[in-house]
């Protein structure tokens, strides 16, 4: 998947003229993207447009119009694209409740360490978290995490041919696993381009 470029983004005026639409197409493409593990933890997949939305947004709130600042958001997004061989994701751990959200923080703490990918008849991928820079401390995790999971050939091979694809967290004090609806699974797929 190619990476953004100067060429690629609206104006701030034209941006402006169409954020409404463009933000709700945005918004219907990443419930798509995304992949809820129970109730609490959800991995939205990063794609070109969902970074090209993140980059019009942070260019707007920070009314950024000069090249050299266009071109640090770009530098800071653009490792969010999937780069053909992987797949890479927000988690978003959720608790609507903050004094809950606090304690699960705490339990919870490297479970950003403990997501894996499974694709049928290979040994899982666990995820590369936070490349850019660590989220937690010893005390307790981050609420938002960016992770990375690489796959070989042949996982990508028996993806495509569809193999069974699951998502998990191997952590103690969350052990669950989900497995990708054949949407979802056709979805990602095309990350691998």
């Amino acid at each position: 998947m190619q990476k953004l470029t100067r060429t690629d983004l609206l104006t701030l005026e034209a941006y402006a003229q169409q954020r409404g639409e463009f933000r709700a197409r945005v918004i219907t493409h990443k419930k798509k993207r995304s992949v809820h593990i129970g109730a609490h933890l959800t991995l939205i997949f990063e794609d070109r447009l969902s970074v090209q939305y993140q980059v019009q947004e942070m260019l707007r709130i920070e009314r950024i119009f000069e090249g050299a600042g266009i071109q640090d958001e770009l530098d800071a997004y653009n490792p969010l694209i999937p780069d053909g061989g992987n797949l890479k994701a927000t988690l978003l751990i959720e608790y609507p409740d903050v004094e809950q959200r606090k304690r699960e923080l705490i339990r919870l703490r490297h479970i950003e360490h403990a997501i894996v990918l499974g694709v049928h008849g290979h040994a899982p991928v666990t995820a590369i978290a936070d490349e850019d820079m660590e989220r937690s401390n010893d005390e307790k995790t981050a609420a938002v995490h960016f992770l990375r999971f690489e796959l070989d050939a042949a996982m990508i091979a028996d993806w495509n041919a569809g193999a069974a694809v699951t998502l998990a967290s191997t952590l103690p004090a969350m052990s669950i696993e989900v497995t990708l609806t054949p949407e979802q699974r056709d979805m990602l797929a095309a990350d691998f381009d």
